[in-house]
């Protein structure tokens, strides 16, 4: 991959697969030299598909490694190098990427680490129940002139480099999969009881399986780097538009649960908050809904989500602190464990079954971590120490939390913890503080996809994009005041929405596109992981439905 650095020219290094973007130097084997502009284009598009990035939804890339992105030291012990200039590396560059008109994203995102990346020929794999690698990989050297292009290309065409060391791209999962969700697996296990954790495990391995199928559709031919492009590769522009459409409404969802998570806990330290206004009556947990949305409406008109990303990586250590305060209140503070809980409970199993798998609704961000390592070959075992931790931390969570709490365990074990306890503040702060960080960085790629289809001749307008932007904000505001129930609406997003791109989705595409190297033990774990998948996905929507329905009534 590449990196933008210079007024006039610079060099990369790239492999035969990556964008072709710069005039040939004339010392490439086998082609002849030539200066001119349209000879470059043609070189660019003879070396990559030019609908993967002409076909909407052009800023993913981008948008997304802003989303996922976490500014890291080097983890010495996860195979990182002590080294002060890669310092933040694993930033996955949504700073250097811009992958849409110059109209609508020359300013969203400035340049933070003007590094050069180099790649790694990527080595076969052993997997037994995985496709070979495709090898055979040529480096070369290019020269880039960024004048001697059409100025209207340059925004798109120049990608990232690959620099994530190993420990930095661990974070970067870590940070990615261990979210809010962690806050539900003790209600998760009280809906479904104790057996029912075991769908905990079971989710983790699958969808560490179908994490490990997208980088093989990834390398399945030149020019796929996102999701969206692994569903284009698989089912043409229809697949990429249904896919992107999920992704972004999940995102958006994620919001909606961000709105409900701050009117929930603020409502709890402060319960006798509300407002009146001409006969209207705002309580505690309506007013603190709106105060946040209005706390962070300013935060997603900003162009420049570089420090919001490096904030957000914060994500990790605030996980980590809430999950340290639950273990102070229960063994230090002498809360202790009251409840032996109940072993299995059929009737709201399916509404655990979508709490589990958005633990895992990570893999949206996945393609952009494989495409950022420095070492690609070293992505599934990123993987397998991401999830290792992650499922260790919910397992834990789930198990204190639920013999904490008991029958009695919120849809946030925040909210079960004594508010008198320095502990329990601190966690519910922490709580509290998180979202308004990761707001603005979750929406933006639903804004820029929008934004995407505003016509040319209105793109310079920032008010189009301040409109979009305020109308999303309220949007989540409406509906997590219209559906306030953040277990189920969690539940909802897990078995409607993760379910398909976790598991689901993963082994279509793969099937889709690899389906003449696919050996029949591989396509028989792909149907099965797809049948999960479904029978996951319809009974926890029908239950989680069925549920808010009669809350709501």
């Amino acid at each position: 991959m590449k990196n933008s650095v210079s007024d006039q020219s610079f060099y990369i290094e790239s492999e035969d697969e990556d964008e072709r973007v710069s005039e040939r130097d004339g010392e490439e084997e086998g082609n002849d030299s030539d200066s001119s502009d349209n000879s470059s284009e043609g070189s660019q598009q003879q070396n990559r598909p030019s609908s993967y990035t002409t076909t909407w939804p052009q800023s993913y890339r981008q948008s997304m490694d802003m989303y996922g992105s976490l500014a890291s030291p080097n983890i010495g012990f996860l195979g990182g190098t002590p080294s002060l200039s890669k310092f933040g590396s694993s930033f996955l560059s949504s700073s250097l990427t811009r992958r849409h008109t110059p109209e609508v994203l020359s300013n969203l995102i400035k340049p933070l680490l003007p590094t050069h990346g180099q790649q790694t020929p990527q080595k076969q794999s052993s997997h037994s129940l995985l496709p070979p690698i495709p090898s055979g990989r040529k480096s070369s050297i290019q020269k880039i002139d960024i004048h001697s292009r059409p100025s209207s290309k340059v925004s798109h065409e120049i990608p990232l480099p690959r620099h994530s060391t190993y420990g930095q791209s661990v974070m970067n999962g870590i940070n990615v999969l261990c979210g809010v969700g962690i806050l539900t697996t003790p209600y998760a296990v009280q809906q479904g009881g104790w057996w029912g954790l075991s769908i905990l495990l079971i989710f983790s391995i699958l969808s560490l399986y179908t994490g490990i199928l997208l980088r093989y559709c990834l390398e399945s031919e030149p020019g796929l780097e996102t999701y969206p492009d692994i569903g284009q590769a698989a089912f043409g522009t229809t697949g990429r538009f249904i896919i992107s459409i999920i992704l972004y409404a999940e995102l958006y969802a994620c919001c909606v649960e961000y709105i409900i998570l701050e009117g929930d806990n603020l409502s709890s330290l402060f319960p006798n908050a509300h407002l009146s206004i001409r006969g209207l009556v705002l309580n505690s947990r309506h007013l603190f809904a709106v105060i946040s949305t209005l706390a962070v409406l300013p935060t997603v008109w900003l162009k420049d989500l570089s420090l919001l990303s490096y904030i957000s990586a914060g994500g990790v250590v605030a996980s980590v602190l809430v999950v340290a305060c639950l273990f102070w209140v229960g063994i230090v503070d002498n809360v202790g464990i009251h409840s032996k809980g109940v072993p299995l409970n059929l009737g709201s199993l399916p509404v655990a079954i979508g709490l589990y798998g958005y633990c895992y609704s990570g893999h949206a961000v996945f393609p952009n971590i494989y495409t950022s390592m420095a070492k690609p070959n070293q992505y599934t075992s990123v993987l397998l120490t991401s999830f290792t931790i992650v499922t260790l931390m919910y397992g834990v969570v789930a198990v204190m939390g639920y013999s904490m709490f008991g029958e009695s365990t919120l849809s946030q074990f925040t909210l079960n913890m004594p508010q008198d306890l320095v502990a329990s503040k601190i966690a519910l702060w922490t709580t509290v503080v998180n979202p308004f960080t990761k707001y603005a960085l979750t929406m933006s790629p639903v804004a820029m996809c929008i934004e995407e289809l505003i016509p040319s001749s209105h793109m310079k307008s920032p008010m189009y994009s301040i409109l979009i932007r305020t109308l999303l904000v309220f949007s989540t505001l409406f509906v997590g005041l219209t559906i306030p129930f953040f277990g189920l609406v969690m539940a909802l997003i897990g078995s409607l929405l993760t379910m398909l791109v976790t598991l689901i989705l993963p082994c279509v595409c793969f099937l889709g596109i690899l389906r003449s190297k696919v050996t029949w033990l591989q396509g028989s774990l792909c149907i099965m992981i797809i049948i999960v998948g479904v029978v996951s996905s319809t009974f926890g929507t029908i239950s989680a439905i069925s549920k808010i329905i009669e809350n709501l009534s």
